[in-house]
């Protein structure tokens, strides 16, 4: 697709709502401890939401996936043309190379799905699409931008790979990374081993806050992809520690509003054959934010966040994996916010994807404290979520920083993603329960 075809796209896109203002003051470090000294206990409190969650839960599947789709789903209207964007051709090559990654990773699944499912340490399927994405991004990029200084952030390395331990996944490897170049690029010669070990190779920038650099997750969600649920190629760009362009390849996330049963496992069935499941989502700084079906060409309808319902129609997500984030916490800031609805729990930055695009209002992440957030866990989704009228911010209300390298510096326990409503909301919230966290300490 040329400049002037991605241009044109751009401008006949349509889009649905924003809403209000961005908000968000700085707020205090989060810790959060669920006792109380008397009275009804905020542990039983928190049952109780559970419990009225669950309830409201099964009620909205009564109502049927499409119904449920409808009611969540941002409204539609014609979005605004969009400028020339000085990235337009860096996105183009981005949409390109996650569309080639997600080609591999979706040909994996199939083998995942006919059984051969393990963790990330061996010669699982999820390992070798890891590395197999990684190495055709990094192909990818140079080709569609040929004699651009190349810097790549990303998760892997071929180091194992090179060990004569590795030579029996380095085979697999290389015959699907040559199967999906066959399939989107037919006239392309095979790449050997040693080229796909290079390409591995090559993510092995540290980033920084000068520059351009690429940054990648080649799989975020790895446990998704294992567990058939969803999953995100995810390739962002910085310029001098910015972040001015994001895309995330969804192949199961579905290209209309989702519902807890499009976060469970057995999405990625599907993907297979619903030409309907499958989303990208594209964004480059102050041209908005856009979707299309995953193996389409660049993505051309506008989105934006959904800011306009009322709190007890307001749905929040989070991880997946209650290892990867505190969902009690989670579910108290619900509570204190008067947010309603149960959570909706998915893997990967398909999160951000689904906030873009008014699939729910909040997305709240609290690992465990010694967890250090790595910038290719974020990097992509930021920008969208931007482009689309949303906040992002760590724990305390401040941008995250993604010119300290491959690693974020502290984030005072979390990041935390609204509508610019809710954002201020939860940020509210927060202060509240250290407020209160803090006085019973003085009463000890």
């Amino acid at each position: 697709m040329t400049c002037a075809t991605l241009r044109g796209s751009i401008a006949s896109a349509i889009g649905r709502c924003t809403g209000a203002a961005r908000a968000g003051a700085p707020v205090v470090a989060l810790q959060w401890r669920l006792q109380r000294q008397s009275g009804l206990g905020e542990p039983q409190q928190l049952q109780q939401r559970r419990w009225q969650q669950q309830a409201a839960a099964a009620a909205a599947a009564a109502l049927g996936r499409r119904s449920a789709v409808v009611a969540v789903a941002a409204p539609v209207a014609a979005g605004p043309a969009a400028p020339t964007s000085e990235y337009a051709k860096e996105v183009e090559a981005a949409v390109a190379a996650v569309r080639l990654a997600s080609r591999l990773c979706q040909e994996v699944q199939v083998e995942l799905q006919a059984g051969h499912r393990s963790d990330k340490d061996d010669e699982s399927p999820v390992t070798i699409a890891d590395y197999g994405a990684q190495a055709l991004v990094a192909w990818s990029l140079q080709r569609s931008l040929p004699g651009q200084p190349f810097s790549l952030v990303a998760e892997e390395d071929a180091a194992e790979l090179r060990e004569p331990s590795g030579a029996h996944m380095l085979e697999s490897i290389t015959q699907y990374v040559n199967s999906a170049l066959a399939k989107e690029h037919p006239g392309e010669a095979p790449l050997s081993p040693q080229q796909i070990l290079d390409l591995i190779d090559s993510g092995n920038s540290p980033g920084g806050g000068s520059g351009r650099h690429w940054v990648l997750d080649p799989i975020d969600g790895t446990r998704g992809f294992v567990g058939m649920r969803q999953y995100a190629v995810c390739l962002g760009m910085l310029q001098d520690g910015e972040v001015v362009l994001g895309v995330l390849g969804c192949p199961n996330l579905p290209q209309y509003a989702i519902t807890e049963e499009d976060c469970d496992e057995g999405q990625a069935g599907r993907s297979f054959s619903d030409d309907a499941v499958g989303s990208m989502f594209a964004a480059a700084k102050g041209q908005g934010a856009y979707t299309g079906p995953v193996f389409g060409g660049v993505p051309s309808e506008r989105i934006h966040c959904n800011d306009s319902l009322p709190v007890s129609e307001v749905r929040y997500m989070e991880s997946f994996e209650a290892r990867h984030s505190n969902h009690d916490l989670a579910l108290a800031i619900a509570a204190e916010v008067g947010i309603e609805r149960p959570s909706l729990r998915l893997d990967s930055q398909a999160k951000y994807g689904a906030l873009s695009r008014g699939d729910a209002s909040v997305f709240m992440r609290f690992p465990d404290p010694s967890y250090r957030e790595k910038i290719w866990d974020h990097c992509a989704g930021v920008i969208i979520l931007q482009e689309a009228g949303a906040v992002i911010s760590d724990a305390a209300g401040n941008p995250l920083d993604f010119s300290q390298g491959r690693f974020f510096p502290w984030l005072h326990g979390g990041i935390v993603a609204a509508t610019p409503s809710m954002h201020a909301a939860i940020m509210k919230a927060l202060r509240n329960i250290r407020s209160r966290e803090q006085a019973q300490q003085q009463e000890a």
